[in-house]
């Protein structure tokens, strides 16, 4: 079961992805950065016990930041868009 936690880091949740699950039922997540698109499936499925049609994949590139004279940089991650089946829902996207 630890595995699981380790694939699916985090939910995010921001307008855009709270607009896209209350239209589309797209979930998006926060990934492992190696994880594989089957590795998200199989974690979601059997963390939430919902039915996913469809997993999409993509690495955010990382970001410079500044905080006064100090430089820094974010570090690249991986987000995950999960679709569900019809009637599934996850529940702590709804509140």
């Amino acid at each position: 079961m630890p595995e699981l936690y380790r694939t699916i880091v985090t939910p995010v949740v921001t307008e855009k992805s709270s607009e896209a699950y209350s239209t589309r039922l797209e979930y998006t997540f926060r990934a492992h950065p190696t994880a594989s698109k089957q590795e998200i499936r199989q974690a979601i499925e059997r963390l939430f016990e919902v039915t996913v049609v469809a997993v999409r994949t993509m690495q955010m590139p990382a970001k410079l930041r500044r905080r006064g004279r100090t430089k820094g940089r974010r570090a690249r991650w991986k987000k995950a868009i999960v679709t569900l089946q019809p009637g599934d829902k996850i529940e702590i996207f709804e509140g």
